[in-house]
């Protein structure tokens, strides 16, 4: 399996994701558009994100900061978070269980 050869998906608007998914575990691969947001939501999954490149608002249970290339934000299962591409951003998560909705 290569990055490449998996197709691109809008599943939000201004967020293009490559999706892998195994028994237990979503990879997810976003291409951020600059300005697209995910407004503030919870989930039972619990994830990990990483900045891969770009500027990325990121809100955590009312507290807001912003994070660059290589930090890595741990979001517990059911905990309020959104968020914002300050400029262009690849990001990248984690979720566990598999996000179905993402198939």
């Amino acid at each position: 399996m290569n990055l490449k050869n998996i197709p691109s998906k809008e599943l939000m608007p201004g967020y293009h994701g490559q999706m892998i998914h195994g028994q237990q575990i979503t990879w997810a691969f976003w291409t951020v558009e600059e300005g697209a947001e995910v407004p503030e939501h919870k989930h039972h999954h619990e994830q990990m994100m990483q900045v891969v490149s770009g500027k990325f608002e990121f809100t955590l249970n009312g507290k807001t900061k912003v994070f660059t290339e290589g930090d890595i934000v741990l979001i517990p299962s059911n905990h309020l978070h959104g968020g914002k591409a300050l400029t262009p951003c690849k990001l990248m998560d984690v979720f566990s269980p598999v996000r179905e909705e993402y198939k």
